[in-house]
C-alpha cells in the first residue's frame, strides 16, 4: 500500500509495524490536525509536541504611539530560556517600555538569467540588458502581480556577474510573509522574460535574495521587516532585577558583543536573539528556517548617567498572519494571544513584527545580565538540567 493513500494515523501504524519502532508518542488527536496533512506536512504520520510558555506582559510602545501589553507564547525545549525573557520583561516593565520601530521592505526572490550570445568582446551586453529590464518593468512587474491579487512589487535590484543577470523582486503580500506568494510571481516573470528578452531562465531563486540565508547583503539592506527596539533601564532596576551593576554590564557588552564578535567575524553581534525569534515562531506558526536571517541582529549596550540604554536592530523579520501554519489550531490560538492587544494604527503584521523585536531585547537584556552576574550557568544548573 501506498503511504500517500493512508491517513495520517493509518500512516504512522504502517511504520510501526513496518520498521519495528514504537511511534505511540507521535500520534495526534484529529481534532488538533486541522488541515496540516494536506497544506503544511506530507506523508505526515504525527506531530512532535513542543513544549510552550508564557512570558509577560511586555510593555511596547508601537511605532504608531499607541502603548500595548504584549503576552509572549514561547514554545522551547530549553530550559531557562523563558524565565530570563519573563525578567527581561520585568526589567522593562518596571523602567517603562520597550519602544520599537518598523520598515517594511517586502519579500524577496532574484530570478537568474543567462544572457545568451555574451562575449567578452560585447561587455556591454549586461548594461543594454539591465536598460532593458527598466524599460519595460512596467510589463513584466504587471506578469508577476497578475498571479495573485494581494501581491503588489514595490521595488527590484538587477545585479550581473559574469554573462549572469540576477533580477530581485521586493514584493508586498499583505498580511501573508509571502514567500510562495513571490515565488509564484517570480516564476511567471522568469518565464515572460525567456520569451521576450534575450535571456535564459535559470532558476526562480538564485540566493541573492538570501532567502533562508544570513548575508552582508539582507544585514545591511534589510528584508521583510527591518525592527528596531529601544529601552532605557535605570540603575535601581539593573541591581535589583538583573543582579548585575550597570558598569559590569558595559563591560561585559564591550567584551561578548563588540570584541568577541569581531573577532569570530560574526555577522550579527547579539547575545541570543534567534533563541526568542524561534520560540516566538514555532509557536506562531511562522517559517521557522527564517530565524537564520533574524540571527543577523546587532544589540548595543550604552551607559547614560547612571542607566543603561539597549538598542537592537533586527534587519529581516519575516512573518505573516495568514498562510503557512498560522492557520493550524494550536498556532493560530498562539498567534491570537500575541496579538491580543489592539492596535488601531498598525497593520497586524506589522504589530507582529514591533512585537518580536521587543521580545527580543527583552531576551538580550536578561542574559546579558545573567552574564555579567556569573549567573548564566547556575541558572541552566537549577532550571535546565535533568536530575538523576
Amino acid at each position: 500500500m501506498h503511504l500517500r493513500q493512508l491517513s495520517p494515523e493509518e500512516r504512522r501504524k504502517y511504520l510501526e509495524k513496518e520498521l519495528c519502532a514504537d511511534l505511540s508518542a507521535v500520534s495526534i488527536d484529529p481534532m488538533k490536525l486541522g488541515d496540516a496533512d494536506q497544506k503544511n506536512c506530507e506523508q505526515m504520520f504525527g506531530h512532535v509536541p513542543i513544549p510552550i510558555g508564557y512570558a509577560g506582559p511586555l510593555p511596547v510602545t508601537l511605532s504608531s504611539g499607541e502603548c500595548i501589553e504584549a503576552h509572549l507564547p514561547l514554545a522551547t525545549t530549553e530550559g531557562a530560556l523563558i524565565a530570563s525573557i519573563n525578567r527581561g520583561c520585568k526589567a522593562v516593565r518596571l523602567s517603562g517600555a520597550v519602544k520599537t520601530e518598523a520598515k517594511y521592505h517586502g519579500i524577496t526572490r532574484s530570478i537568474a538569467m543567462k544572457i545568451r550570445n555574451q562575449t567578452l568582446e560585447s561587455r556591454n551586453t549586461s548594461e543594454m540588458k539591465t536598460v532593458e529590464i527598466q524599460k519595460h518593468a512596467n510589463e513584466w512587474q504587471g506578469v508577476g502581480e497578475a498571479t495573485s491579487s494581494h501581491l503588489k512589487i514595490v521595488k527590484y535590484d538587477i545585479d550581473t556577474h559574469e554573462d549572469l543577470l540576477f533580477l530581485t523582486i521586493y514584493a508586498d503580500t499583505d498580511e501573508a510573509m509571502g514567500m510562495n506568494m513571490v515565488t509564484i510571481a517570480a516564476e511567471a516573470i522568469g518565464k515572460w522574460m525567456e520569451e521576450h528578452f534575450d535571456l535564459q531562465f535559470i532558476t526562480v531563486a538564485g540566493n541573492v535574495d538570501s532567502d533562508k540565508k544570513p548575508s552582508v547583503r539582507t544585514r545591511d539592506r534589510g528584508r521583510g521587516y527591518e525592527v528596531t527596539a529601544t529601552a532605557t533601564i535605570s540603575e535601581a532596576i539593573i541591581r535589583s532585577v538583573l543582579k548585575t551593576t550597570p558598569e559590569v554590564l558595559l563591560e561585559v557588552a564591550h567584551a561578548k558583543l563588540e570584541v568577541g564578535s569581531e573577532i569570530a567575524g560574526a555577522l550579527g553581534k547579539n547575545c541570543h536573539a534567534a533563541n526568542i525569534i524561534a520560540a516566538l515562531y514555532l509557536a506562531t506558526g511562522q517559517d521557522i528556517a527564517h530565524v537564520v536571517e533574524g540571527s543577523l541582529t546587532n544589540t548595543i549596550f550604552s551607559l547614560h548617567s547612571s542607566s543603561v540604554s539597549i538598542a537592537v536592530r533586527i534587519p529581516a523579520l519575516l512573518v505573516g498572519i495568514r498562510g503557512g501554519g498560522t492557520g493550524l489550531p494550536a498556532q493560530s490560538q498562539a498567534l491570537r494571544l500575541l496579538l491580543s492587544s489592539l492596535s488601531y494604527n498598525l497593520s497586524p503584521a506589522k504589530r507582529l513584527a514591533e512585537i518580536i523585536g521587543a521580545a527580543v531585547l527583552a531576551g538580550e537584556l536578561s542574559l546579558l545580565a545573567a552574564q555579567a552576574s556569573h549567573t548564566l550557568a547556575r541558572s541552566h544548573q537549577d532550571l535546565a538540567r535533568t536530575r538523576i
